[in-house]
């Protein structure tokens, strides 16, 4: 028979998508080029910045009923009139820059999302204050790797909307008076912000993103804090 023949390949698995540059992404980043950009440069990697946990903290809140890809591509916008996700400043924010917000069509004009925000902004300083940071408080509630799948394919992450520790996380700052914090959104957050890392098996950014989270220095443990397992309360 003739030598030109195409080997077999294996099919690949169920919600991995290969782009036209070769790269193997979890599907929903291999479409849109923000979307694109966003999954392999961004998601999942590990992230101790407060302005930029605040930040993705608060645009998951203006995403509960849309896709991020509407926020994304209005990212820039909110960074441009929420003052960089400074939580001092827009801390300050009063019924003008309310009122200002909800006039400007670059951002998600929904009052409760907005006022959350600035509500949110100004419980902060409590919250820094309390543990050193808001990227020590929010590090205590980085889940157990045993408690992970141990394959995490497409199924197993359809499974993952909420766990434990982001229930105990949306419980704890909704009781400190924070708003559109529910564990929904809060698991959002933790795979974007690296506390997980939800890119499936079969995805080039998997290992790469596993090895970051292996050298990053845990917040908690930066600031001489003893880590406190917050798992039995997502339970309870």
């Amino acid at each position: 028979m003739g030598g030109d023949q195409d080997l077999p390949t294996d099919p690949l698995p169920e919600g991995i998508t290969v782009g036209d540059d070769g790269v193997a992404r979890c599907w929903w980043g291999a479409g849109d080029p923000l979307y694109r950009r966003y999954h392999d440069q961004e998601w999942g990697r590990p992230v101790a910045d407060d302005r930029r946990l605040f930040e993705k903290l608060s645009l998951e809140g203006f995403q509960a009923g849309l896709s991020w890809l509407t926020i994304l591509r209005k990212r820039e916008q909110f960074r441009e009139v929420f003052a960089g996700f400074d939580p001092a400043t827009v801390a300050q924010f009063g019924i003008q820059e309310v009122e200002r917000l909800l006039a400007d069509p670059g951002i998600v004009r929904n009052r409760a999302k907005i006022e959350a925000t600035i509500n949110n902004a100004r419980r902060y300083g409590d919250l820094a204050a309390e543990f050193g940071s808001l990227a020590a408080y929010v590090w205590r509630f980085e889940p157990d790797p045993q408690a992970r799948p141990p394959v995490l394919d497409h199924a197993a992450l359809l499974q993952l909307g909420q766990s434990p520790e982001s229930k105990a996380m949306s419980k704890d700052l909704r009781r400190r008076g924070w708003s559109f914090v529910g564990p929904t959104t809060v698991y959002a957050f933790m795979q974007a912000m690296g506390l997980v890392n939800d890119h499936l098996q079969g995805c080039d950014r998997r290992a790469p993103v596993e090895r970051e989270r292996h050298r990053f220095r845990r917040p908690w443990v930066a600031a001489g804090e003893i880590h406190r397992s917050v798992r039995a309360q997502g339970r309870s």
